[in-house]
């Protein structure tokens, strides 16, 4: 073959692949046709496909990762602002949330409702016929252990597992350093009992996670909210100023992919973080419920890695990742280990030994680290998707946060617009979001919205994204 007729054929595959993704038959987090596949498709050899999928890597289109193959990259547009950082509150505050976010989970969970209020993966994304076999094993090979109580510490199969994932992200870790929780909600409301009383105050980004918010309130702290950036996470300064002016007697930190901000802590701030608290004596609570669900080449490390004190207290759970519904979470409570488990036992006796034994088994098969490459490349390209209907459907001036890993979006939304009502529009139009205002002690945010990417992207999303930008858009010109 003449060279001219080489490179008019690896041009026509390029192109046709370049189409593919620009037409949005081919999306950012996407693979790409295996050259295999592609070159009996198109009669071409495996070289020349190679050749075009090698210039359309050039050109941006596509990025190769090893033994994988090549997918599509996110393609530079015009890029959205990102949000406002949130400003630090000036005293702590007693927490009252009332019974408004049940009443907006209840409603997500109606099935005419397109949800995008509730963080929650789509069952579709998730290993259910392996965890099933799994689960099918633990009640043949161990029919009593799945059905006796599984009392704190919790199953040492699952300890074990655990133990062997976090060593390499948090430093020394052994399986009689877990405690194992009904999921990451209950990690953290036994934390926050191991180390705190009612009245105590409690530092935590703002915006903060609602549902921490609704464990303030019924255990009676009090919160002192420290302003956050979109991408760097906590304001340390601002921490430190604060702790220095008030009896904080706990930091609750979700330093990888805060919940709703998306933002990532570096490295150099986790370890100025702990070594802060450490000079003071103050615990940190790291929730890293998110921390498997990065974007980047690595998972990133745990706050714990730079603690010498025993004072971090790191929570996670596979609800984002796993099986939400088996409730299975944990602790690594450093020098709190007898206080945490006290508090488990108080809290609920036991964790479902069933679960326990099922996840283990999935854990020790191997195939975690598989799932979740699958899962995150999975929740970049609905994360994707979302911010750019957001940025075809939603009002100028529109900020929408930039996650590094997990998979909500947080939106700022033009002209002191409030989210509340768009909410409630939101709701009659059969679409579920979460106001910004559930986000703060104080009521803040009524201009933000955050927004889940949990469930697959398809026709019903990018409707509801057009509905709540066409009723953003009324809004605004009603204000």
């Amino acid at each position: 073959m003449e060279a001219h007729e080489a490179q008019f054929l690896y041009d026509r595959v390029a192109n046709l692949i370049a189409g593919m993704i620009e037409g949005g038959t081919l999306r950012a987090g996407d693979r790409a046709p295996s050259l295999r596949a592609l070159s009996s498709r198109l009669g071409v050899s495996l070289s020349t496909v190679m050749q075009a999928y090698t210039a359309l890597e050039a050109r941006g289109f596509l990025e190769a990762k090893p033994q994988s193959g090549f997918y599509v990259r996110p393609r530079p547009r015009s890029e959205l602002a990102l949000p406002s950082p949130a400003r630090s509150g000036s005293n702590p505050r007693t927490v009252r949330v009332g019974g408004v976010v049940d009443t907006i989970l209840a409603a997500s969970q109606q099935p005419h409702m397109v949800p995008l209020a509730v963080a929650m993966p789509d069952s579709a994304l998730l290993p259910v016929k392996a965890l099933n076999r799994c689960l099918a094993r633990v009640l043949s090979r161990q029919p009593n252990a799945s059905i006796d109580y599984c009392f704190p510490p919790g199953a040492e199969a699952l300890r074990r597992q655990i133990a062997l994932r976090s060593a390499p992200l948090g430093g020394e870790v052994h399986a009689d350093d877990v405690v194992i929780t009904s999921g990451a909600t209950e990690a953290l409301a036994v934390s926050l009992s191991a180390v705190t009383s009612a009245g105590n105050v409690v530092a935590v980004e703002s915006p903060v996670y609602y549902l921490l918010l609704q464990l303030f309130e019924r255990l009676g702290l009090r919160i002192l909210e420290i302003g956050t950036h979109p991408e760097l996470g906590m304001n340390l300064d601002a921490l430190e100023a604060a702790v220095d002016r008030n009896d904080v007697k706990a930091v609750v930190s979700v330093g990888n992919f805060h919940n709703p901000l998306g933002s990532r802590m570096p490295p150099e701030h986790k370890a100025r973080l702990v070594a802060l608290l450490a000079s003071r004596e103050i615990p940190l609570i790291e929730d890293d419920i998110y921390g498997d669900l990065h974007f980047g080449d690595e998972r990133p490390e745990l706050a714990r890695r730079f603690d010498r004190e025993g004072l971090v207290l790191t929570c996670s759970s596979v609800s984002k990742t796993l099986a939400p519904g088996y409730r299975v979470g944990w602790v690594l409570p450093g020098r709190f280990h007898t206080a945490v488990l006290h508090a488990k036992q108080v809290a609920s006796s036991a964790t479902t030994s069933a679960t326990q034994l099922a996840v283990a088994e999935f854990l020790a098969e191997g195939g975690y680290d598989r799932h979740l490459r699958r899962l995150r490349r999975a929740y970049q390209s609905q994360l994707e998707q979302m911010r750019e209907a957001v940025a075809a459907s939603f009002p100028q001036g529109t900020r929408v946060s930039r996650p590094q890993g997990g998979f909500v979006l947080w939106v700022e939304l033009p002209g002191a617009m409030d989210s509340v009502r768009l909410y409630e529009q939101a709701r009659e139009a059969g679409v579920s979001v979460m106001p910004g205002t559930l986000f703060s002690s104080s009521g803040r945010f009524r201009s933000f919205l955050r927004l889940s990417a949990g469930h697959l992207w398809d026709r019903r999303s990018e409707l509801a994204i057009a509905t709540l930008g066409r009723l953003a858009h009324g809004l605004l010109q009603g204000h």
